[in-house]
C-alpha cells in the first residue's frame, strides 16, 4: 500500500476512534492481548527469522537483546495491553473551567492528538506498546519499524489489526509500513498532511535524522547516557547493588547506567568491591587516571567514553572532587534522560535534584525505573528528553492535546 493511501486510511480511522466509548476501547485492548498470546507461536517464528538474519549480519549483543522475543516477552506485551485497558481514559477529561465577565463559559478538555507516526528500531514490543497507548488515547497510529525486526513487527501488527476487526473497529487504527527502503522512511517524515505528530524511538542517529528531516512536529525521545553519582556521603553497601542493577539488569535499554561518577573521598573504599561485583557480570570498566590507579584492570577512558551510550557490558568511571564538579560533568555529557545520586546528605540530594538537567532525577535508586510500567503509566511510548509538551516516560496523557469548549448565550464582541 502506498504511503498516501495509508495516511488517508489513518485519518479516516482517527475520526472513527474518537467516537468509541472507553468500554469499547478497553474491550478491544483485552481482546488484542488475548490474541497476542494465542498467536505466540506465529510471532515467535517470525522473530526467529529476524534473529537468524541478525546473527548472519553479526548484530551487536545489546541490539540482539532488544530484538529477541520469547514467551515471557509476549506475555509481557499482552499484559501491557491489559494494563492500559485498566488505566483511566484521559480523553474528554475537563482540565479546567471558568466563566468570563461577559458570561461566556470556557472549558479545557483533553482530546486525541489524531494520527501519530512512530519510527523505531530493533524492539518489536514497541509495536504492541505503541498501539495500546495510541488506541486508548483515541489516536490512529502508523508504525515504521526497523528492517531488523520487520518479520516480527508485521506478525504483531497483523494480530492487532485482526483483533480490532473482531471487535467491529476499523483495523486501519494501526498500520505498519512494510517497505524497509530508506526513501520510504524519508517520505513518511514529510506526510504532514496526514500525520499530526512523529515520535522516533531508537539510537542517536535515527533520532537526529528524524529531527533534522521531518516536516511533521516531532516529540524527541533521546538516547540514554545515564549517570550514577556516588557522593562522599554515600552508603557504599547500598551503592554497589544499585550500580550493578542499573548497568547489568538489561544492557540494551536507554535507562541503563552507562557512566559512573565517584567522589574522590570514597574512590578507594568503593571501587575494589564494585569492580569485583561488575566483573562477575563481565563488565569492562573504562576509567580516568585515578580510577586506573585504584583498579589496575581498568581500561583508560577517552573523552568519547564519557558521552557514549554503550548498550554493552562497559561502563565509564569519572572521579570528581565535589558535588559541583559532578553536576557539571553530568550536565555536560548526559543526554537529559535519567541521572541518580547515591548519598545520605539531604542537602546534596536536593542540590542534585534541582540542578541536574534530566527528565528523571533519582536519589538512592537505580535509573532502571525510568519506565512507563514502573511509573504506573502502563506501556510507554518512549522516554521524552525534550521540554515541550511531554518529558520523561510518555503514557496516555502525553498522547493527548486539548481543545477549548466555549458556551455562550448570544454574546458578540464589541
Amino acid at each position: 500500500m502506498e504511503l498516501k493511501e495509508m495516511g488517508k486510511r489513518a485519518v479516516a480511522a482517527k475520526y472513527q476512534l474518537q467516537c468509541l466509548t472507553t468500554e469499547e476501547k478497553n474491550k478491544a485492548l483485552c481482546h488484542a492481548a488475548d490474541a497476542l498470546e494465542e498467536n505466540a507461536r506465529g510471532i515467535l517464528a517470525a522473530n526467529a527469522r529476524d534473529l537468524e538474519r541478525a546473527r548472519e549480519n553479526e548484530m551487536h549483543q545489546g541490539l540482539m537483546d532488544r530484538l529477541m522475543l520469547d514467551q515471557g516477552r509476549i506475555r509481557a506485551m499482552a499484559q501491557g495491553l491489559r494494563q492500559v485497558a485498566e488505566l483511566p481514559d484521559p480523553v474528554g477529561e475537563c482540565m479546567e473551567r471558568f466563566d468570563r465577565p461577559n458570561g461566556l463559559h470556557v472549558e479545557k478538555h483533553r482530546v486525541p492528538l489524531g494520527v501519530i507516526g512512530i519510527i523505531y528500531e530493533s524492539r518489536p514490543n514497541v509495536t504492541a506498546d505503541a498501539f495500546a497507548l495510541c488506541f486508548k488515547a483515541g489516536n490512529a497510529v502508523i508504525l515504521k519499524g526497523g528492517s531488523d525486526a520487520l518479520a516480527s513487527n508485521m506478525a504483531i501488527a497483523y494480530v492487532l489489526q485482526q483483533a480490532l476487526k473482531d471487535c467491529g473497529i476499523n483495523g486501519d487504527a494501526v498500520q505498519l509500513i512494510g517497505d524497509p527502503n530508506r526513501a520510504v522512511t524519508m517520505a513518511f517524515m514529510r506526510m504532514k498532511e496526514y500525520v499530526d505528530v512523529l515520535i522516533p524511538r531508537g539510537g542517536a542517529g535515527l533520532i537526529r535524522t528524524v529531527v533534522e528531516n521531518s516536516t511533521i512536529p516531532v516529540i524527541e525521545t533521546g538516547t540514554g547516557n545515564c549517570h550514577i553519582y556516588v557522593d562522599r556521603e554515600a552508603d557504599l553497601e547500598m551503592a554497589i547493588p544499585i550500580i550493578v542493577n542499573a548497568k547489568t539488569q538489561r544492557i540494551g535499554v536507554c535507562n541503563a547506567c552507562e557512566s559512573l561518577v565517584v567522589h574522590e573521598a570514597v574512590r578507594e573504599a568503593l571501587l575494589p568491591g564494585l569492580a569485583q561485583a561488575l566483573a562477575e557480570k563481565q563488565v569492562e570498566i573504562r576509567g580516568d587516571e585515578r580510577v586506573c590507579g585504584t583498579l589496575p584492570g581498568a581500561v583508560p577512558a577517552t573523552e568519547e567514553d564519557y558521552g557514549r551510550e554503550y548498550l554493552d557490558y562497559v561502563i565509564s568511571v569519572k572521579t570528581v572532587d565535589s558535588l559541583e564538579e559532578a553536576i557539571c560533568h553530568i550536565n555536560h555529557y548526559g543526554t537529559r534522560h535519567s541521572e541518580s545520586i547515591i548519598t545520605g546528605d539531604a542537602e546534596a540530594a536536593q542540590q542534585f535534584l534541582n540542578r541536574v538537567d534530566a527528565a528523571c532525577v533519582y536519589v538512592n535508586a537505580s535509573t532502571r525505573f525510568t519506565d512507563g510500567f514502573e511509573f504506573g503509566f502502563g506501556a510507554e511510548i518512549g522516554i521524552s528528553t525534550q521540554k515541550l509538551h511531554a518529558r520523561g516516560p510518555m503514557g496516555l496523557r502525553e498522547l493527548t492535546g486539548y481543545k477549548y469548549r466555549i458556551t455562550g448565550s448570544g454574546q458578540v464582541r464589541e
